[in-house]
């Protein structure tokens, strides 16, 4: 049984999520809407990763017996002034998410929740990955700004961007 604030923190987590799918998402149509298709794909794949994360909180909910509470996803951005605009704006969004994800191992650690702190540890790495993706697109989108066939090549490059299910939903052919 998690403890009351631990369950409500992962609702929060899960509400924390759908919002990144929905700011990624925001980011995609945005890109795909200036032309940058490469972009817009990378976003996607964004966004599909972020419900992912959401449902592995939802089913760890589930699987501890405790009611998963969906509550209102606030508004987004719709629209950003660059390409290396909306990747800052990705990093530093990583960050909050990181530090919310710390939080959540925080309060497990503090209730002894040695299942819910083992799960964690996977959103823990996770976050490092996040952070240094948005870090590598930054560098990138600044090594070719102002230069547009170098934006043409890195579009083209992030079209290539292909989804792969979170490894905590990958279900096993036993």
């Amino acid at each position: 049984m998690l403890s009351e604030k631990l369950k409500n923190a992962i609702n929060e987590q899960i509400n924390a999520e759908l919002w990144s799918a929905y700011l990624y998402l925001s980011m995609s149509m945005d890109a795909e809407a200036k032309g940058y298709k490469g972009v817009a794909n990378w976003f996607f794949v964004q966004w599909q990763e972020e419900q992912d994360h959401a449902r592995i909180f939802m089913n760890y909910l589930n699987s501890r017996d405790e009611k998963v509470e969906l509550k209102p996803i606030k508004e987004v951005p719709v629209a950003w002034n660059s390409v290396l605009e909306m990747f800052q704006e990705t990093l530093k969004h990583e960050k909050v998410v990181t530090s919310l994800i710390n939080n959540l191992a925080a309060i497990a650690a503090e209730d002894r929740d040695f299942a819910s702190s083992n799960m964690l540890i996977w959103f823990i790495d996770e976050q490092i990955e996040e952070e240094e993706n948005a870090r590598d697109m930054i560098f990138a989108a600044e090594s070719v700004e102002g230069d547009k066939y170098g934006m043409y090549q890195l579009d083209k490059e992030l079209a290539a961007r292909t989804y792969t299910q979170a490894s905590p939903l990958a279900t096993s052919a036993e």
